[in-house]
């Protein structure tokens, strides 16, 4: 009778872990296209000419910690809104998606419109304002892994919507430490690729050296892509829930016929649209803050 008990429950374990396999694999593809813009913007702030090469490994790290926090902040909280406040959800991922948007047309405001700055703050840089810029950069990119992760946890739990709450939960939990292993991992991979790209030049074999000078050559304008691909990746991703969580605008845009292949055109093009909007509403109000907060100083 005990063994009957056992193997019950043993068969019941198996049987829920299959579901959450299986659903697992279901959310990823799900989510595959909010993964490949956390992978670009990801590397694209862990990274750059600031970053000491042997601190680059220690920022992924502490961005990836982060990154986890977020997942276990964020699976309970959705789990709650799917239960008691469902389209709450709709409006949450739109908030996101409105500061993915004023920070990536932020990121070209500033680019365009800061350029012909005097170096005056370069000069009086110190070793303290250098870790400070560290400690920025890792608070920048959880805080934008925490918009991107949201929506990799809805998109997930949609796509999920009708299994019991344990299987949701595993499901969730594996999808949301799943992704955040791959792209870290990849991140470092990425980051790191110089670095084995000279390790590769002091090799005696010729193969290695040739592969470790196209490494070098390469992984500068690769990285520099990333600047570009991660904005607008932002407006992409940004401008992409508007479309799909805004049923006015969704209901528009599926009144056009437009090609799928052309879709991501509209999703780019929203975002930009939402980034201006965001920016000339919110900068200003930024700077005035700011103006206040200096003069009560």
């Amino acid at each position: 009778m005990a063994f009957s008990s056992l193997f019950t429950l043993l068969d019941d374990i198996a049987s829920v872990l299959d579901d959450v396999a299986l659903m697992t694999k279901v959310a990823a593809k799900k989510t595959v296209g909010v993964i490949s813009d956390d992978l670009t913007l990801n590397a694209n702030q862990v990274s750059g000419k600031d970053i000491a090469a042997s601190r680059e490994l220690p920022i992924v790290w502490s961005v990836a910690k982060g990154s986890l926090w977020n997942k276990f902040i964020l699976i309970p909280i959705a789990l709650l809104f799917a239960i008691y406040l469902p389209s709450f959800i709709n409006i949450l991922l739109m908030i996101g998606g409105a500061y993915l948007c004023f920070e990536g047309m932020e990121k070209l405001v500033h680019k365009f419109l800061h350029k012909n700055h005097n170096d005056l703050d370069r000069t009086l840089e110190t070793s303290n304002s250098n870790n400070s810029n560290e400690t920025d950069r890792i608070r920048g990119a959880i805080k934008t892994d925490f918009i991107l992760s949201a929506e990799i946890i809805i998109i997930a739990l949609g796509s999920i919507q009708e299994a019991e709450l344990l299987p949701k939960i595993l499901t969730l939990l594996a999808v949301g430490i799943g992704i955040t292993v791959f792209v870290y991992g990849l991140v470092a991979f990425i980051v790191k690729l110089d670095d084995i790209g000279l390790w590769l030049i002091q090799k005696e074999n010729t193969v290695a050296q040739q592969i470790g000078k196209f490494l070098l050559f390469f992984m500068p304008w690769f990285m520099k892509s990333l600047s570009v691909i991660g904005v607008i990746a932002m407006f992409l991703v940004g401008g992409g829930i508007f479309v799909h969580y805004l049923p006015v605008l969704h209901h528009f845009i599926e009144s056009l016929q437009i090609n799928s292949y052309f879709s991501f055109l509209v999703d780019l093009f929203i975002g930009i649209l939402i980034g201006a909007i965001s920016c000339a509403i919110l900068l200003p109000l930024i700077a005035l803050f700011s103006k206040n907060s200096v003069q009560s100083e």
